[in-house]
């Protein structure tokens, strides 16, 4: 199984990061977590996104807030799949690290979640794996299905209770 990185651009984003790293341990899929910054350690985060192919990984997960340049630097260097997640910061609500993240120019494409988006993010990685790999598909299916089950439950107790 592919693996999947989770670059974050400052170890302040661990809180928002915790979520992609809980939902990706409770489906079984191999990941490695990083702190390289678009701003302060370029080469090295670039260096990473060019070899991220050829060291095993099959899609990386970009976790940035203000300019959020992060996932745009790191998919600039790479052609696997890359989801950002803007992260709220001091200022703006993490409003500028949404609009950062999602408005990418053409041909250097990034999948964006909702802002601190981290369990949407780890589950669209999980979606991209399970395109080659039918054991992730099914925990998927399973997953949703649970999902279904428990709100369908909760639908009932509350018509039972306003209903007559």
């Amino acid at each position: 199984m592919k693996k999947v990185a989770i670059i974050m651009g400052s170890d302040s984003d661990l809180p928002v990061v915790q979520k992609a790293v809980d939902t990706l341990k409770s489906y079984g899929v191999p990941f490695e977590v990083h702190v390289y910054s678009a701003h302060r350690t370029p080469d090295e985060a670039a260096a990473f996104a060019s070899s991220a192919r050829e060291n095993g990984f099959g899609v990386i997960i970009a976790a940035a807030g203000m300019a959020a340049h992060l996932a745009g630097a790191l998919a600039a260097r790479t052609t696997l799949p890359v989801i950002g997640i803007p992260v709220t910061a001091k200022y703006l609500d993490g409003m500028d690290a949404l609009l950062a993240t999602v408005q990418m120019p053409s041909g250097i494409p990034v999948a964006t979640v909702a802002i601190n988006g981290a369990a949407n993010a780890a589950l669209l990685a999980i979606q991209i794996l399970a395109v080659s790999d039918a054991s992730l598909a099914e925990a998927l299916d399973n997953a949703r299905k649970t999902a279904s089950e428990t709100v369908l439950a909760k639908n009932k107790a509350v018509e039972d209770q306003f209903n007559i």
